[in-house]
């Protein structure tokens, strides 16, 4: 990346070990704003761990993860929880979808908007007008953000109800609403068939262009990892083994003997 680029997220020798087990060794990498990065890897090699220390979920055994917040102000974040890392601008999706199944679509985005609300309790028992502005501004922002995506439709619908692909959909957009500076997406395309592949791809360079975001992806699906990724890390037994661009990665001999195998071809 070029050195104009402002640092979003260094990890910088990250290790973590579970009962004598390591299941990430020195990891270190620079994001860079506005870059889509992918990591891949076997399954077991980390990447899903790699993701809950980004994310507040594990705090690393050694190393240091820093995050630069919406003010580019850097903070150590590895001993933060969920809710202050996405208050500073961190967001992620699950491998296995975790919507708020028995809640309508729109509860679920509006859910995630939290970081935009300015009212105090009082105000919400009292339903005063700054809490009924502060309703009629989150009412807007999620109507706003399920028309951007094309489920505004569903609003009402139950999440549990939408289809596989508009499920994924909706978790991206949940993601979206508490206005992150960095999306981590899980394996996004897990479970879709080859037309819900390549919506997807189009959305996720749609997200990073339109919301200015910094992304970084897990996914197994080398077309979509190929196809939209700049720069592709790669994990084997929680160590990186190859980092570049998605043709270096694609020839690499040592990438092709522990992961992608026939499909580099």
């Amino acid at each position: 990346m070029s050195d104009e680029k402002n640092l979003v997220l260094q990890a910088a020798d990250v290790s973590i070990v579970f009962g004598g087990l390591c299941a990430v060794s020195g990891f270190s990498c620079d994001l860079y704003e506005g870059e889509l990065a992918g990591l891949i890897g076997p399954n077991g090699a980390g990447k899903t761990t790699l993701f809950n220390m980004f994310s507040g979920i594990y705090t690393p055994t050694s190393g240091q993860i820093s995050f630069w917040d919406r003010r580019n102000d850097v903070h150590v974040i590895n001993k933060m929880n969920p809710a202050q890392l996405n208050k500073l601008g961190v967001a992620r999706t699950f491998q296995n979808i975790r919507l708020f199944g028995n809640l309508s679509v729109a509860d679920n985005v509006r859910i995630a908007l939290h970081n935009l609300r300015t009212v105090s309790p009082v105000d919400v028992l009292l339903r005063t007008p700054r809490y009924r502005r502060d309703e009629k501004i989150m009412s807007e922002r999620t109507a706003e953000l399920l028309e951007l995506f094309k489920i505004g439709s569903k609003e009402n619908e139950l999440a549990k109800n939408l289809p596989y692909g508009e499920q994924r959909k909706l978790e991206i957009v949940r993601a979206l609403a508490s206005n992150p500076k960095l999306l981590l997406l899980d394996e996004p395309a897990a479970g879709m068939n080859p037309q819900e592949t390549e919506e997807l791809m189009n959305m996720i360079d749609f997200i990073r262009k339109e919301f200015h975001l910094t992304i970084l992806l897990i996914e197994h699906d080398m077309k979509l990892v190929m196809g939209i990724c700049e720069r592709i890390m790669v994990l084997d037994y929680g160590r990186v083994i190859a980092s570049g661009k998605p043709e270096d990665i694609k020839s690499n001999p040592q990438v092709i003997k522990a992961y992608l195998g026939s499909e580099a071809v």
